[in-house]
C-alpha cells in the first residue's frame, strides 16, 4: 500500500538558541543573524524551493526559570533571549513567498483576542490563506508577570483562558461576516445612495461577555481565505489533550520513543470523537532532529562532534525552567531523584523519569535527553526508515529541528528528501502546493473548518446583530425630530 506524504515542517524561532543549546557556537552556524531579514527570507525561500509545508515559527513572552542563581544564565547562554515578534517577520516572509504555510506560537496572554483576529485575518489575506497559529498559554512566571499578572496562573485556569479566548476569535473569524458580505460593487443604486460596498445584512457584531472578556464586535476584517487559521496546539496534560482533541488540527509532539507518540495520538483522537469531530481531523507531527552521513560510522561520528558543541546548562535550564527550581547550583551528575521534595517538581519529574530507559536521570541525563531523545542519526536510508517507522506508529509529519541554520535544512534537503520522495515519504516537486492553496487546503484538502470544528457552530449566528437588522428606519429617525 503506497505511503502517504509526511506533512514537512521546519521548526524554527527568531532567536539565536532554540532547542540545542550551544550549537550557535559552532563556526558554520548562522542564527546568531537572527535580527537579518535576509537570514529568513533566504532560509524560508529555500525550504519553499524544497516542497516544505511549513515554516513553523516558535516563541516566548518570558524567561524560564532561574538557573545558577537568577536569570543572567540566560542571558550569557542566548537562551531564549533576545527573542523576536514572530508575527511581525512573517509579514515579511509573507512578502516573498508564495506557497509555503507561516505558522506561529502566540500566547493568549500576549495579545488581546480582538487586536490579535485581526492581525491573523489581515495575515491571512497578505499570504493568500497560509496563516498556521499555535495556540499557548505559556507556563513560564516571567511571561505571565510581563502582562500584568503576580505570578502564574493555576494550570486549568489557563486552559479556560485559552478556551474563551479561542470562543472570541471564533465568533469574529466565522461569525462576523457573510461570505458574500464584501461587495465592493461600484454601481449599484440603493435607497441611500449609489455603490454597495458591503451589504450590512451580513456584517454583524458578536456581543460577547464571558468570564475575562467583553467583545462587541464587529471584525473589522472581511473573510480571509481561511477565515480561521490552521489550528496548531501541543499540550500533552489531561486537560491540554482535550483542547488539542477539542480544537486542534495538528498537534506538536516532542515524544522520545515512538511508543509514546502512539499511545498520545490514539488518546487524542479518542477524545476528538467523543467531541463530535472525526478521528482524522487531527494530524500529529513529531520533533526531530537529524545527523546524516554517507556512512553510519560517519553519521555517528558528526553526532558526536555536535554533543561536544552542546551547552549542557542552556539545556538543563531550558527543561528546568518547568521543575519550579533553580538546578544550576548542583553538580552535573546529580540525580533529579534528589528534587524529589519539591512539590512544584513532582510531575514533571514523573514525566521525566517515565521516559529514561531505567527510570534514574541526573541533571546530565537531562541536558542530554533533550539533545538526543528525538535525533535520528543515519544514513538517508537509514533515516527513511526511522521515519517510515515513526509514521506506523501514528505520526502524520515532522518538524525538522535545528541545530545550525541553514546546514541542518541544507542537509535534510540534499540528502534526505530525495530518498523519502523515492519511498513515498515526501511530496513530489511536482506535487507541491500551488500559489492559490491555502495551508488548510494543502493539510486537509479544504479551505475552511468543517461543520464539526466548534468554530462552525458561529456561522450565522449573529445575523440577529447585523448592520441593517439593528439600523433604525429613516422614517422612525424623521418621526423623532
Amino acid at each position: 500500500m503506497p505511503r502517504k506524504p509526511l506533512i514537512l515542517s521546519a521548526f524554527l524561532m527568531n532567536t539565536t538558541s532554540h532547542i540545542i543549546g550551544g550549537a550557535w557556537r559552532r563556526e558554520e552556524a548562522q542564527q546568531h543573524r537572527f535580527n537579518e531579514l535576509s537570514h529568513w527570507t533566504s532560509l524560508v525561500k529555500k525550504l519553499e524551493g524544497a516542497g516544505f509545508d511549513i515554516a513553523f515559527f516558535a516563541d516566548v513572552v518570558g524567561l524560564y526559570g532561574n538557573h545558577e542563581g537568577g536569570w543572567a544564565s540566560h542571558v550569557r547562554r542566548g537562551l531564549q533571549v533576545p527573542s523576536n515578534d514572530p508575527l511581525v517577520l512573517l509579514s515579511a516572509l509573507a512578502a516573498v513567498t508564495d506557497r509555503i504555510g507561516l505558522a506561529l506560537t502566540s500566547s493568549v496572554i500576549q495579545a488581546h483576542p480582538f487586536s490579535f483576529a485581526r492581525q491573523l485575518s489581515t495575515l491571512d489575506h497578505l499570504s493568500g490563506g497560509r496563516v498556521g497559529w499555535n495556540v499557548v498559554t505559556s507556563a513560564q512566571e516571567n511571561a505571565h508577570r510581563n502582562f500584568d499578572a503576580t505570578g502564574l496562573a493555576g494550570h486549568d485556569d489557563r486552559y479556560a483562558w485559552a478556551e474563551e479566548y479561542l470562543d472570541v476569535c471564533y465568533k469574529l473569524w466565522e461569525g462576523s461576516w457573510g461570505d458574500e458580505a464584501l461587495r465592493q460593487d461600484k454601481e449599484t443604486e440603493h435607497p441611500r445612495g449609489r455603490g454597495l460596498h458591503a451589504d450590512p445584512a451580513l456584517v454583524s457584531k458578536i456581543n460577547h461577555v464571558g468570564p475575562r472578556y467583553s467583545v462587541e464586535g464587529p471584525h473589522l476584517v472581511a473573510p480571509s481565505p481561511q477565515r480561521t487559521p490552521f489550528l496548531f496546539q501541543a499540550g500533552s496534560s489531561d486537560r491540554g489533550r482535550d483542547v488539542a482533541a477539542q480544537h486542534a488540527e495538528a498537534t506538536f509532539s516532542m515524544a522520545p520513543r515512538r511508543d509514546i507518540a502512539a499511545a498520545h495520538a490514539a488518546d487524542v483522537k479518542a477524545r476528538a470523537r467523543r467531541f463530535g469531530r472525526s478521528p482524522e481531523d487531527v494530524s500529529f507531527i513529531q520533533g526531530l532532529s537529524f545527523v546524516v552521513g554517507s556512512t553510519e560510522a560517519e553519521a555517528v561520528e558528526k553526532a558526536a562532534e555536535l554533543d561536544e558543541s552542546i551547552d549542557d546548562h542552556a539545556l538543563i535550564a531550558h527543561t528546568a525552567g518547568s521543575l519550579g527550581v533553580d538546578v544550576g547550583h548542583l553538580p552535573i551528575d546529580t540525580p533529579l531523584e534528589e528534587l524529589e521534595h519539591t512539590e512544584q517538581a513532582q510531575g514533571h519529574l514523573e514525566e521525566i523519569k517515565k521516559m529514561a530507559p531505567n527510570g534514574r536521570v541526573t541533571l546530565r541525563d537531562l541536558a542530554r535527553f533533550r539533545a538526543q531523545s528525538t535525533r535520528v542519526v543515519g544514513t538517508p536510508e537509514q533515516i527513511a526508515g526511522e521515519l517510515a517507522d515513526w509514521q506506523d506508529s501514528g505520526i502524520d509529519g515532522i518538524n525538522v529541528i535545528n541545530s545550525t541554520i541553514p546546514g541542518s535544512y541544507d542537509e535534510f534537503i540534499e540528502h534526505i528528501l530525495p530518498v523519502l520522495r523515492d519511498r513515498g515519504l515526501a511530496r513530489q516537486l511536482e506535487e507541491s502546493a500551488a500559489p492559490s492553496d491555502t495551508l488548510r487546503q494543502r493539510l486537509t484538502g479544504a479551505d475552511r473548518l468543517p461543520q464539526t470544528h466548534p468554530a462552525a457552530q458561529y456561522r450565522g449566528a449573529f445575523r440577529h446583530l447585523s448592520a441593517q437588522a439593528t439600523e433604525v428606519p429613516r422614517e422612525a429617525l424623521l418621526s423623532s425630530h
